[in-house]
C-alpha cells in the first residue's frame, strides 16, 4: 500500500441507487495535456478528472518549463507552454514506473527542444505493452535514441520528417505517438492499420483545432500533413465510456439502478447491445443514460473483446463481475491483452466460479492462442459472493472512479467482510468493480 487512497473499506448488502456524472475520459484527458506542448500559446482543457495520470502529466509539464493552473470553471486546466524548456534527469526519472504516458513525450518535445529524455515507464498489469514500437516510429520521422541505463535519450539533430508507417497491431498508443509527432514533422505521414477509437478521434479534434491538418479514412487511414506551426486549444473532453459501463456493469451485478449523466450512445452502441444480451434494462436520453436490472435471470453469453468499434477489453472486466450472477456458462475471450484476466482470482476468493484457459474460447483465433497465455476465462454462474480482503491487480478490474472530495480510488484496495456474513456489496459513491454483487 502506499497511502491511504490505496485503501477501500465496504459494506455491502445494499443495490446501487442514484446518480454519477461521467468526468473526462482516462484515455483521452493526459493525451491532450501532452499536445498542450505543441502549441505556442496556452490551452484550455475542460472536463479533466482528478486521476494519477493526469497529476503524472501535469508534473512533467511544469518540470519542462509549462505553467498549469486551474480554469474557470471546476475541472478546468489551462496550460501555457510558452516557455519549455529542460528538465533535470533526476527530476523525469523521479517519475518512473508510476505511467505509461511519458513515451507520448517524445515527439513534443523533439520539435520544441531538439530531444527528450524517457524514464522507465509503469501503468496497470494487463500484460505486454512493449514501447519498443514507439522507438521505432521515431527513428522513421528522424530521431536518434540511445538506451542508458535509466531511460531512453533521444535526439532530433534536424526537423523531423513525415514517413509512411504501418502498423502490426491497430494499437491506441502507437497511434497516439505518431499522431503528437506527425503534426509538425515535415511533409505528409500515413499511418496505417491505426486505432480509431473515439478517444483516438477527439485528440485529432484537439490537434486540428491547434491548427493541425489531419484526414481519417474508413479503411483505418490516418494522414498527416505537417504544419510548421500549431497554436493552443479550447476543448471539452468528451465523457469516459469506460467508466459509464463500469457504473453500468455494476447497476446490474447489485440489481441497482444508476444514471450516468454524460454517458454516451454512439461511443457505447457495442456495449449496450451486449448489455442488453445479458438482461440488463437502459434508456437514453439527451443527459445520460440510466442503467437497471430489470429482474428475473441474467443471461450467460459468449463474449470475445476486440479494438473499436469492437467490444472493448476495458468493457470485459467490469462486466464479467455481472456474469458472475448469470445463469449458466458464459464464456470471455479476451484478444487485446494477454494477462488481462488475472483479476478473475480475486473474484474466486469471494465465492466465483472462473477458470481460466489458454487456448482461443471464442469465435475466432487471437494472436495469443499459441503464445501459452491465460486469455480465454469461462464463468459459472450464479454464485453468491462473500466479502474478502483483496488485493486489485490492475484500474479497470479496480474499477477506479472519482469519489467525493476530488479523490480518486485506486486500483489496490482491501474490502471487509460485511456483518452477519452478508455479501460484500456496493455501499456508497464508489465501490470496487470486484466487491460489486448482488445482495
Amino acid at each position: 500500500m502506499t497511502g491511504t487512497d490505496d485503501v477501500l473499506l465496504v459494506h455491502g448488502g445494499t443495490p446501487l441507487q442514484g446518480e454519477i456524472r461521467a468526468r473526462g475520459a482516462k484515455n483521452l484527458v493526459p493525451k491532450a495535456m501532452v499536445a498542450a506542448l505543441l502549441g505556442s500559446g496556452p490551452s484550455r482543457l475542460r472536463n479533466v478528472p482528478d486521476i494519477r495520470d493526469v497529476r503524472v502529466v501535469r508534473g512533467l509539464l511544469q518540470l519542462h518549463g509549462v505553467t498549469v493552473r486551474p480554469g474557470e470553471e471546476a475541472g478546468e486546466l489551462v496550460l501555457d507552454p510558452s516557455h519549455v524548456e529542460s528538465a533535470n534527469v533526476a527530476d523525469i526519472d523521479a517519475h518512473a514506473g508510476s505511467s505509461r504516458i511519458p513515451i507520448l513525450f517524445c515527439g513534443p518535445l523533439l520539435h520544441r527542444l531538439g530531444h527528450a529524455f524517457i524514464p522507465g515507464l509503469g501503468g496497470c498489469d494487463i500484460g505486454g505493452r512493449p514501447i519498443d514500437f514507439h522507438f521505432e516510429v521515431l527513428r522513421q520521422f528522424g530521431a536518434t535514441i540511445e538506451k542508458r541505463a535509466d531511460g531512453q535519450y533521444l535526439e532530433a539533430p534536424q526537423r523531423l520528417r513525415g514517413c509512411k508507417i504501418r502498423l502490426p497491431y491497430p494499437s491506441v498508443g502507437s497511434t497516439e505517438q505518431v499522431l503528437l509527432t506527425a503534426v509538425l514533422a515535415e511533409g505528409v505521414t500515413e499511418l496505417s492499420n491505426a486505432a480509431v477509437e473515439p478517444e483516438i478521434e477527439d485528440l485529432i479534434c484537439v490537434l486540428q483545432k491547434m491548427g493541425a491538418i489531419i484526414s481519417m479514412d474508413t479503411d483505418r487511414t490516418i494522414r498527416i500533413t505537417g504544419v510548421d506551426r500549431l497554436g493552443g486549444y479550447n476543448h471539452r473532453a468528451l465523457p469516459d465510456r469506460l467508466e459509464a459501463a463500469s457504473w453500468a456493469s455494476a447497476a446490474l451485478a447489485t440489481e441497482g439502478n444508476i444514471y450516468v449523466r454524460g454517458a454516451q450512445q454512439r461511443s457505447m452502441m457495442t456495449f449496450l447491445n451486449t448489455y442488453r444480451k445479458v438482461g440488463g434494462a437502459f434508456e437514453i436520453d439527451d443527459e445520460g443514460i440510466r442503467f437497471w436490472h430489470p429482474g428475473g435471470p441474467l443471461n450467460a453469453i459468449a463474449l470475445e473483446t476486440d479494438v473499436h468499434p469492437g467490444f472493448q477489453t476495458d468493457w470485459q472486466q467490469p462486466l464479467v463481475v455481472a456474469l458472475t450472477q448469470a445463469s449458466g456458462l458464459s464464456i470471455v475471450h479476451e484478444t487485446v491483452y494477454e494477462s488481462r484476466l488475472g483479476f478473475t482470482s480475486a473474484l474466486n476468493q469471494m465465492g466465483a466460479h472462473i477458470q481460466l484457459y489458454r487456448e482461443c474460447l471464442g469465435g475466432s483465433a487471437c494472436r495469443f492462442g499459441q503464445r501459452n497465455f491465460l486469455h480465454s476465462a469461462v464463468v459459472s454462474g450464479p454464485t453468491k459472493l462473500q466479502g474478502a480482503d483483496l488485493v486489485i491487480p490492475d484500474l479497470r478490474g479496480g474499477c477506479r472512479a472519482p469519489v467525493s472530495g476530488g479523490r480518486a480510488a485506486r486500483a489496490a484496495g482491501r474490502a471487509a467482510s460485511p456483518p452477519s456474513g452478508a455479501p460484500a456489496v456496493g455501499h456508497g459513491a464508489v465501490p470496487r468493480l470486484a466487491e460489486w454483487v448482488r445482495p
